[in-house]
């Protein structure tokens, strides 16, 4: 997945500490994410690569032992989102790391698009995302969940609200 998108820095290189602390948000804080065993593999600003080891746990047809839509759906989630903020971090590289990382309590999904294109069939599972466009207000990305042994899984696009909600 490579971006045509030319107001997206593309040589930023992110400091140690800002990549193990986004990691550490999406692997670890998240609890979800942690439960599913949500991997993060590479941090730059012109994507995302994780990764996602099939368990018992995960399964959502028994005879084929198919990931469960609903896990695709919350990785492919987390995934985008992770790409919008390593983009939108990356736009900011003049602030400090801790401010950069108080953005990412503001955001939240408005839309999630999903084409589940073959059978999540596999022992692990790689997921790829990249920020489409990154504005003042909402960002949006592609992604990609790909299973062994075919070239995509399910493509998907996620809108996503960089305002600070109001409950």
């Amino acid at each position: 997945m490579t971006s045509s998108r030319s107001d997206l820095p593309t040589d930023v290189e992110f400091e140690p500490e800002f990549i193990s602390a986004l990691r550490d948000i999406y692997e670890q804080k998240i609890l979800f994410n942690q439960w599913m065993g949500l991997k993060v593999e590479s941090v730059k600003a012109t994507g995302i690569v994780a990764s996602l080891a099939m368990k018992p746990e995960l399964v959502g047809h028994f005879a084929y032992h198919r990931i469960h839509g609903g896990v695709i759906s919350a990785v492919l989630d987390a995934v985008g989102s992770m790409a919008v903020m390593a983009a939108l971090g990356a736009k900011h590289m003049d602030e400090p790391v801790a401010k950069r990382l108080e953005r990412f309590a503001r955001h939240s999904t408005i839309d999630l698009r999903i084409d589940f294109l073959r059978p999540g069939i596999g022992e692990k599972f790689t997921i790829h995302a990249q920020a489409m466009r990154v504005g003042a207000r909402v960002g949006n990305a592609r992604m990609e969940f790909a299973v062994p042994m075919a070239n995509c899984c399910q493509r998907a696009q996620l809108l996503i609200s960089l305002l600070e909600h109001r409950v």
